[in-house]
């Protein structure tokens, strides 16, 4: 499939115009700027508020003028994750794509899919000439994937519309009405390193080539965490030798399940056959347990230059607990209809070792308030235990479902007039900037939906092209649908 061919093409123009742009989380001044001169060289309503989320304004189409203002939201940053070997600064370099098959994909890197089509489609409709709609907001948030600060920071009063259309869901023909809440668990463990102990050998073992994907949607599906995975062998080989840890880093984004990792650490050199022997023999069972999932393990285990070392007792708490903390599911939905839903869940994303620190982060999520914050205390007890300093930070709620939602209705109807076809109306295990604005516009109809993409916060990222076609229709539909108010 040409580039040139893809279809909507406005939609795809504005992808690759996007993909130029640099847009990590946090660092999106390039962006809000492309935004804005966008809407204001259009003759459009443009507002940025202070926390730098973008608001612009289009008039309803002759005989829309009545009809209920549609806001349509998606958020600017990307996750921004690359193949441990690629030369790639995504604070300058512009994301290389190209077309496998049916799927658009980049080359060694997030797509930026998540959610940059959605502004894609955003920026699409602001700039045709031939939709009929009534008035429309299109807004777009910073930082949703670090923190959510975006939607937090923005005010009340910023929107203004009745409805509102959030543009980042993974699943065509998916249609969701609630998600989960959350929140980061940070853990630090402070010491002043040493010299190893007299006649250690160093040695580095690590873990490259996981799936990963996103902490939340991802969850469910069995994927090796590469923390998880060297912490079982670290910890099985401290119960029986003088294992000294040197270095633990592993993961980098606390939304992705981490991929890679290394653990360099120093044993009696007498034993360092034996560990390279159990080093073997785990990975191999290792390999057998994750073959479904995991294609593409790459284990290695290596001599390592002499370093300073964490004192004992230090780092045998830091490996018991990260082996005792809980990583994955926690609990599946009780309601009968949502019983193949991920209720609350944690993944240990990160592990950073200073010189004089090793900090752990991990994330909870949850549909239910009371179990998240459970959750969070299950963790937060666990890192506390083991001595490390706590601090429980971006909390965010949860998105009730409204079964009197009319927006869900219309969305629903003009799905099957379209598609001949019922679309499934779901919760999600990710957070959503929806369950913020819940909070802030508790009168504002609200639902999610997208095109369908996988590998996301991770360099598999794709995007499945067909299903963008049909996002579009189905919104183009929704927009001539939308009553009176």
């Amino acid at each position: 499939m040409d580039k040139s061919n893809l279809k909507p093409a406005c939609v795809f123009e504005q992808f690759a115009r996007i993909n130029e742009i640099p847009r990590p989380s946090k660092h999106e001044e390039q962006m809000i700027e492309f935004l804005r001169e966008f809407g204001e060289s259009r003759g459009l309503k443009t507002i940025v508020d202070e926390t730098g989320n973008v608001l612009i304004q289009k008039p309803a189409t002759p005989g829309y003028e009545n009809r209920k203002t549609v806001i349509l939201q998606s958020h600017m940053d990307m996750v921004c994750e690359k193949l441990v070997d690629l030369d790639f600064d995504f604070h300058k370099d512009a994301i290389q794509t190209y077309i496998d098959g049916e799927w658009l994909a980049a080359k060694g890197t997030t797509l930026g899919a998540d959610d940059g089509i959605g502004v894609a489609m955003e920026l699409a409709l602001l700039d045709c000439k031939d939709v009929e709609h009534g008035p429309i907001e299109c807004v777009f948030t910073v930082d949703e994937e670090t923190g959510l600060t975006g939607a937090e920071g923005m005010k009340a009063g910023f929107m203004t519309g009745d409805w509102l259309i959030n543009l980042d869901s993974e699943d065509e023909g998916q249609i969701f009405v609630s998600c989960a809440g959350g929140m980061t668990t940070d853990a630090r463990f402070s010491f002043t390193k040493e010299d190893a102990p007299a006649g250690h050998f160093f040695m580095k073992a690590s873990i490259k080539g996981l799936v990963g994907g996103h902490s939340g949607d991802d969850i469910n599906k069995k994927r090796a965490n590469a923390i998880k995975i060297l912490t079982r062998f670290i910890y099985k080989e401290q119960e029986k030798l003088d294992v000294r840890i040197a270095e633990f880093n592993a993961g980098k984004l606390h939304n992705a399940i981490p991929r890679d990792g290394i653990v360099v650490f120093a044993v009696p050199a007498a034993k360092k056959e034996e560990v390279v022997a159990d080093w073997n023999i785990f990975t191999a069972n290792v390999v057998e347990e994750f073959h479904v999932t995991e294609k593409s393990m790459d284990f290695k285990m290596e001599s390592a230059d002499a370093q300073k070392v964490l004192p004992a007792e230090i780092s045998r708490r830091i490996i018991q607990a990260l082996q005792a903390v809980d990583n994955g599911i926690f609990t599946m939905c009780q309601d009968e209809a949502l019983a193949w839903l991920v209720e609350t869940s944690n993944n240990v994303a990160s592990v950073v070792t200073t010189d004089n620190e090793v900090k752990i982060v991990s994330s909870q999520r949850s549909n239910v308030m009371s179990n998240l914050e459970n959750q969070a205390n299950t963790i937060k007890a666990t890192f506390q235990l083991a001595g490390a300093e706590i601090k429980q930070k971006d909390p965010y709620p949860a998105w009730k479902m409204n079964p009197n939602s009319k927006l869900t209705e219309v969305v629903v109807e003009t799905y099957k007039k379209l598609f001949d076809k019922e679309p499934k109306v779901l919760g999600i295990h990710a957070g959503l900037e929806c369950g913020l604005f819940s909070e802030r516009y508790p009168n504002i109809d609200m639902v999610s939906f997208g095109p369908t993409l996988r590998g996301v916060h991770s360099p598999d990222e794709r995007l499945l092209i067909p299903t963008v076609q049909m996002v579009w229709d189905h919104l183009l539909e929704i927009l001539k649908s939308v009553p009176e108010k």
